[in-house]
């Protein structure tokens, strides 16, 4: 019996497991022609520090943005780059994509009379999907050399926000290409 319990858990921390994975999942892409090594200095992109999605302010406000920047400048220093606004060879930003969509929820019954199922609608659920979209572009050939994006979801409470931004974008500059 103590076997089967052990059992049952390891499958249900397992199960558990591969959920929060999947909701973690990072795109990324690179210039494959670019050498990263060759790159001294960043900064990043002021504008990316101001609201765009003045709609949903639960997910896209001025402090969330305040952290994603600085956890960018935190990652990109961590990777050797240092920062210069006067002279950069790199720009780092990053962009706050929001999508409000409806699913249908319906309930299908069987109609006796002719034996086919009769479909109603039963609820329309709104929901949100936001994505965080991270790129870095070298400024004198005026091009994007990486990007990365994951799904997120800023709305949530400030005393957890900056670990979870934190968290986001360690995954996601997990994803750049290797520097000395």
């Amino acid at each position: 019996m103590r076997l089967f319990k052990l059992s049952l858990f390891t499958i249900i921390l397992f199960i558990l497991g591969c959920g929060s994975a999947s909701d973690m999942r990072v795109v990324s892409d690179y210039d494959e022609t670019a050498n990263f090594n060759d790159y001294k200095n960043f900064v990043i992109c002021i504008d990316d520090l101001f609201v765009e999605n003045t709609n949903y302010p639960k997910y896209d406000n001025n402090t969330v943005r305040q952290l994603i920047g600085k956890e960018i400048e935190s990652q990109m220093e961590s990777l050797g780059y240092k920062t210069n606004v006067i002279k950069p060879d790199l720009q780092a930003g990053f962009q706050l994509l929001i999508v409000e969509d409806e699913a249908h929820f319906t309930n299908c019954d069987l109609q006796e009379d002719y034996n086919y199922w009769q479909t109603s609608k039963v609820k329309n659920a709104i929901y949100t999907d936001e994505t965080l979209v991270v790129y870095v572009s070298d400024l004198q050939k005026n091009q994007v050399i990486w990007q990365a994006s994951i799904g997120c979801n800023m709305n949530r409470p400030e005393i957890g926000l900056k670990n979870y931004i934190a968290d986001l974008l360690k995954l996601l500059f997990e994803n750049y290409p290797k520097t000395n």
